[in-house]
């Protein structure tokens, strides 16, 4: 390969007509990693699955490898196979990962989430809220109508994230009241969070999906519009049918609305719009405030109870840290690169340039378990490839978004399966078995790709 090296003086090369400059040209070497150099790169990732995935899999139980281990043990082998640098740099590498701006929000979002879960469980405020949630709704439709309000949400602020932060709690709850699956109905809750944040104009993923492949955001919501909502629509079928195994309670106590108000308060401001850190914030005074006048603690007691809910928090903070660090170290050593550069090698259609579109996100993805910086990473790549075959930019748009979302609300070390474990008191692995939303969503765009719909846009 040669590249063009421009020179100030006419000590070299040939002159440039048009710039006045003189250049020559230089040959380099095109560097490209070999199959085991990028299967070395991304080894760490493979060693969290084996260690966590495989190793519960086969002795039957979830609980038996805890997910923190499995990070730190991948984590410590991600920096020993870091070749080219020293130690010192290495661990710099994995720091940075685990400390970036997206993380350190990312975890104020966790201490916030903690502190207003634990300080509304305390006041009574969950309970309460639950109660309302079984008198509203009737016994079969408790899971179908926790989905429809999870999909109105998420539609409504466009995150995933405050969506569970909002009804994980809630969830739990309910599934404790009529001996509901608990993994069943946090999923419920996830996937319902993933339709907005796939579909909403405010979400960052259809912001970024769109801006890289240059078309509007109401287009990319028609196009995905024919995948979403057939899958929520199925979704909720299921959910209707098999709703009937909830118990309903035999009675239901009398409901103190006041002490609904801070669940109330966080969905409205939610809704309309506020930053979700200012959202948290105000649940939390809200209920002290609320906590405090009804005596169901002192102020002592709302600070114990934040505190109990951050301590909560704790591993979720440790792993969502380690993961950082961890998929850093692989980004690091070209484990991404690789990734994109094998499956853009064989793309010769249409159709192919559409599948090696949808499994770059979603490889990304896997790596970097964050769907914005996955749509960020190939985003531009993609568009490149759509061109070249004249693939549809919204069609594009909503294969970078609907299959970003998929892997991220199936991924067990994600941040929103994380949140919503850790609010639950779950196990991460359990919930994804129940996860039908993202799962449909993948499959009817694998199917819209090869069957070539909808058809205005393929």
């Amino acid at each position: 390969m040669y590249i063009k090296i421009s020179h100030k003086d006419n000590k070299y090369g040939r002159k440039n007509k048009n710039t006045n400059k003189y250049y020559t040209f230089a040959k380099v070497k095109r560097f490209d990693m070999t199959t085991k150099q990028g299967l070395r790169a991304l080894s760490p990732l493979l060693v969290f699955v084996a260690l966590y995935l495989v190793t519960s899999i086969v002795a039957g139980d979830f609980y038996k490898v805890p997910i923190t281990v499995a990070f730190m043990l991948s984590s410590i082998y991600s920096v020993i196979i870091f070749g080219g640098v020293s130690l010192k740099e290495r661990i710099e590498v994995y720091c940075k990962g685990a400390g970036t701006n997206n993380m350190m929000l990312m975890l104020w979002i966790f201490v916030l989430a903690g502190a207003f879960a634990g300080s509304a469980k305390c006041m009574g405020s969950i309970d309460e809220t639950v109660n309302l949630t079984l008198y509203l709704l009737p016994s079969e439709l408790l899971t179908a109508g926790l989905f429809v309000a999870s999909c109105f949400i998420s539609l409504s602020i466009g995150t995933s994230v405050g969506t569970i932060v909002a009804l994980a709690p809630i969830a739990a709850g309910v599934a404790n009241e009529t001996g509901m699956s608990i993994p069943m109905l946090t999923a419920v809750i996830v996937g319902g969070s993933f339709f907005g944040d796939n579909l909403s104009f405010i979400s960052d993923t259809t912001i970024i999906s769109t801006s890289t492949q240059g078309c509007r955001l109401n287009d990319k919501f028609r196009v995905n519009a024919f995948l979403a909502f057939p899958s929520a629509i199925l979704v909720l079928i299921i959910y209707t049918l098999t709703g009937n195994e909830a118990l309903a309670p035999e009675h239901i106590e009398d409901i103190n609305i006041i002490k609904v108000a801070p669940y109330m308060i966080v969905l409205i401001t939610a809704i309309a719009g506020m930053n979700v850190l200012a959202v948290l914030t105000l649940g939390i005074i809200t209920t002290g405030i609320i906590g405090i006048a009804c005596q169901s603690f002192d102020i002592f007691g709302w600070f114990a109870a934040m505190g109990d809910g951050i301590n909560n928090m704790g591993n979720l903070i440790i792993i969502t840290m380690m993961a950082g660090g961890m998929l850093e170290v692989i980004k690091r050593q070209g484990g991404i690169d690789f990734i994109i550069s094998r499956m853009t090698k064989h793309v010769n259609s249409k159709r192919g340039a559409e599948l090696c579109i949808a499994g770059l996100v979603a490889l990304v993805d896997l790596c970097t378990a964050n769907n914005t910086v996955a749509i960020l990473t190939v985003g531009s790549l993609s568009k490149k490839i759509g061109d070249r075959y004249g693939v549809d930019n919204r069609k594009c748009a909503s294969i970078l978004d609907t299959m970003s979302c998929c892997v991220q609300g199936l991924i067990p070390y994600g941040a929103q399966i994380l949140m919503a474990a850790g609010l639950a008191s779950i196990n991460p692995i359990s919930i994804v078995p129940y996860l039908y939303y993202p799962m449909l969503i993948g499959i009817v765009t694998l199917a819209s790709i090869i069957f070539r719909f909808p058809k205005r846009f393929s």
